[in-house]
């Protein structure tokens, strides 16, 4: 961001005004639409980076402030001011110091959705983006601006949404990469709009010249990817700069990136390496850069939308085997989750999953809350102390976040569960839907009291580990040997304390023996994915290459007697 002129924006005091307060207005090109969505204005102490893009959860972050508008006649302007706003890191903008900052505003836009169940609700719909509120197309933004706040004046600060965010650049297809976007009949009658999914495509080496082979399909979960990452078929970038990763504490990450996707690019073009399809998914949704790949009350379909129309249809246009027994998942953190979770709603359908570092897997441990135990998800319970439940650490155990600060951040971006963030999502996808038609609380987001009906909701619809002790003796047989969970014991979130007590239960399920694999990384952060013998932040760029040999040596095991495991090998 270039550094601006010093501006105080119109700093006009008037005697006996409350509170200091922003004015946003629009461009003229606005003026005859009625818009609804989140407000937002950004304040940072950082002239390199715009606003927008320093709202974290990190010690680093800068300030955000959120309102609400809906049906916003925009020739007249919005106000924001402490009594109605909600605030991270500091939850009131009477709470900001005096000082000098780079002032940012942005209008995240909703649009209205008429949803099959009979409820209407205002949401933010992916354009293309992957539900990043700070980048989506079409929202409205403000160039930044300096100036200077003081709690102690009377100051009105009027801002202009002047700019808008122009349109993602769809992926083009290559020899080896395809793309594929396809309406979906199930989500387009559940949200009462047209609605797609669609997937990257990699082909393997020869599809072309063997015409009659069909292969099996590789189905990499995780966040909205824009085109398939890692495979780059030439080398790195020579004039790369050398830059710090501070994440990992090495020089030149970038370059390491690149020839870890070249690498990879000449593994899969090898004579070794195993013929199949391997495909990443887009499947955004009004709430996140995922759907979680299951079904939900307040998402919709997306589990039999994915399972039933995208991935056979991807098989009929690619020569797919189309069984169950030649599909497998795999993916990491969110893609974890799903990995798992897909093999556990669909045993017929899928024949293996790899889930490394996954999401809470059980919920006795959801993150560092029991939901249902816990009377609340911000605070330890004591008599007489006050401490707060930690949300992010680093590999050594240092404190970042608390799980009440990252929800707090989430709140000021989006009420109704609507900010697109993580504690967001969980809640959209596991809750029942509330009478207003959003999803119910699990807590309440303020206070961290604990909803524990909403819990037993959770429980008996999405907890993994509870449902593969209880329907075992059903699934048992299909489950065995297709469960295998990686996962650093130093990870981030804290997602190794609920693979603990997975793994405890895995252990005493008998008639099958769960015959699976969980396994742990020394010291390992998030991301973590089973391989001892690299550094996390190679091992976490080698998905494909890592669990698609790891799947077809299973599959010796795994697969029916009537299945080809010699045809697509050549």
């Amino acid at each position: 961001m270039k550094k601006p002129l010093l501006l105080i924006l119109s700093l006009l005091c008037f005697k006996g005004f409350a509170q200091q307060q922003f004015v946003v207005g629009t461009g003229k090109s606005q003026n005859t639409k009625l818009l609804d969505g989140r407000l937002l204005v950004m304040l940072s102490t950082n002239e390199k980076r715009e606003p927008r893009f320093e709202i974290t959860d990190a010690l680093n972050t800068q300030i955000v402030f959120g309102k609400d508008v809906e049906n916003w006649a925009t020739d007249q302007p919005q106000v924001l001011n402490n009594a109605n706003s909600t605030g991270y890191p500091l939850a009131q903008l009477k709470d900001v110091p005096a000082g000098e900052y780079y002032v940012q505003v942005l209008l995240h836009k909703y649009e209205t959705f008429h949803r099959k169940d009979g409820h209407t609700v205002k949401l933010p719909m992916d354009r293309g983006e992957g539900q990043q509120w700070n980048l989506a197309p079409g929202n409205l933004y403000s160039k930044p601006v300096k100036v200077r706040i003081d709690p102690k004046l009377k100051n009105i600060i009027k801002l202009s949404l002047d700019l808008e965010i122009p349109p993602v650049e769809e992926p083009k297809d290559t020899k080896y990469i395809k793309h594929i976007k396809i309406q979906s009949k199930l989500l387009t009658e559940f949200w009462g709009r047209p609605m797609f999914l669609g997937a990257h495509i990699l082909l393997p080496e020869g599809f072309d010249e063997n015409p009659k082979v069909k292969y099996p399909l590789a189905i990499f979960h995780g966040h909205f990817p824009s085109d398939l990452e890692g495979f780059r078929t030439v080398p790195p970038d020579t004039g790369l700069p050398n830059n710090y990763n501070a994440r990992f504490k090495i020089y030149g990450y970038e370059k390491i990136v690149q020839q870890e996707a070249h690498d990879f690019y000449k593994q899969w073009t090898g004579p070794d390496f195993p013929r199949v399809i391997a495909i990443e998914i887009q499947h955004p949704c009004p709430f996140y850069d995922d759907s979680y790949a299951v079904n939900s009350a307040n998402i919709g379909p997306y589990g039999d939308a994915i399972t039933y129309e995208l991935i056979p249809e991807i098989e009929k246009r690619f020569r797919g085997i189309g069984e169950g027994w030649a599909r497998f998942t795999y993916g990491g953190s969110t893609g974890g989750w799903e990995a798992l979770a897909v093999q556990v709603f669909y045993p017929d359908q899928y024949n293996g999953s790899y889930a490394a570092c996954p999401d809470p897997v059980d919920f006795r441990a959801f993150t560092t809350v029991n939901i249902y135990e816990d009377k609340n998800a911000y605070w330890y319970e004591s008599q007489f102390k006050k401490l707060q439940r930690p949300g992010h650490r680093d590999y050594l155990g240092q404190v970042s976040a608390s799980v009440a600060e990252m929800n707090q951040r989430e709140l000021a971006l989006g009420t109704k569960t609507r900010s697109g963030q993580q504690f967001d999502i969980w809640e959209a996808v596991y809750s029942p839907v509330g009478k207003d038609g959003y999803p119910e609380r699990i807590w309440d987001k303020q206070t961290g009291v604990i909803n524990k009906k909403v819990a037993e909701y959770w429980k008996e619809n999405y907890d993994l580990a509870y449902i593969l002790k209880r329907d075992w003796a059903k699934n048992g047989e299909k489950w065995k040997g297709r469960i295998h969970i990686y996962c650093g014991d130093m990870d981030n979130y804290y997602l190794n304390n609920a693979v603990y007590l997975a793994e405890d239960m895995l252990k005493t399920l008998s008639n099958p023996a769960y015959d699976g694999v969980v396994d742990y990384g020394d010291r390992a952060e998030h991301c973590w994915n089973g391989d001892h013998t690299q550094p996390n932040y190679i091992s976490r760029l080698r998905y494909h290459q890592m669990f698609i040999k790891k799947w077809v040596e299973d599959l010796k095991k795994t697969a029916p007697a009537h299945a080809d495991l010699k045809s697509w090998r050549y």
